[in-house]
């Protein structure tokens, strides 16, 4: 049986139905070069959400912060090590065929230092940040990324049918903070 995590902050922000539910805490990251206008994704190799393209992120390991998390799964998947890292979103996730609900973390990294490389998990690329790729991305990443575009902290909730493509519901909203 899964515990509710004390890191989870779902809780301020679900119903009675889904705060039941299990949640597994996920961090994705979106890199920017801010000089040239672009953002760094990665095609994902293997496992949930293979040939998609995404920010960089994961699980989050049971001795770690949210954000130590985010910048330990950067590292990770793209070689860059962040310097300035600012949590911009938290969305959840709900696929019909999972009784685990996903709560993820979106960060923004502004300053960081190396080259992004290829790993066995992820495949970087630069995109122009209005230019987004939307037709190999997640569903949902076209609503919400114009938040992210703007620097508008947000929180999302999005319902997905078992095909992890259709999106049945959602919920969206700007905020005017994530310190719940």
């Amino acid at each position: 049986m899964m515990h509710a995590d004390p890191r989870s902050v779902a809780r301020h922000v679900e119903d009675a139905e889904h705060q039941a539910m299990p949640h597994r805490l996920y961090t994705l990251v979106f890199p920017f070069d801010q000089a040239q206008a672009r953002v760094l994704l990665g095609m994902k190799k293997r496992g949930f959400g293979r040939n998609k393209l995404n920010g960089f992120g994961g699980k989050v390991e049971p001795s770690e912060t949210i954000a130590q998390g985010a910048q330990r799964e950067l590292a990770e998947e793209s070689g860059l090590t962040a310097t300035k890292i600012e949590q911009c979103g938290l969305l959840l996730f709900y696929f019909e065929d999972s009784p685990v609900a996903m709560e993820v973390h979106v960060y923004a990294v502004r300053e960081f230092s190396g080259h992004a490389v290829e790993t066995e998990e992820m495949r970087p690329q630069w995109f122009g940040m209005h230019d987004m790729p939307f037709n190999q991305m997640w569903a949902d990443d076209e609503r919400w990324w114009p938040y992210m575009l703007k620097a508008q902290k947000f929180v999302g909730r999005f319902w997905f049918k078992a095909d992890q493509v259709t999106i049945t519901r959602e919920e969206l909203r700007p905020v005017e903070s994530l310190d719940f």
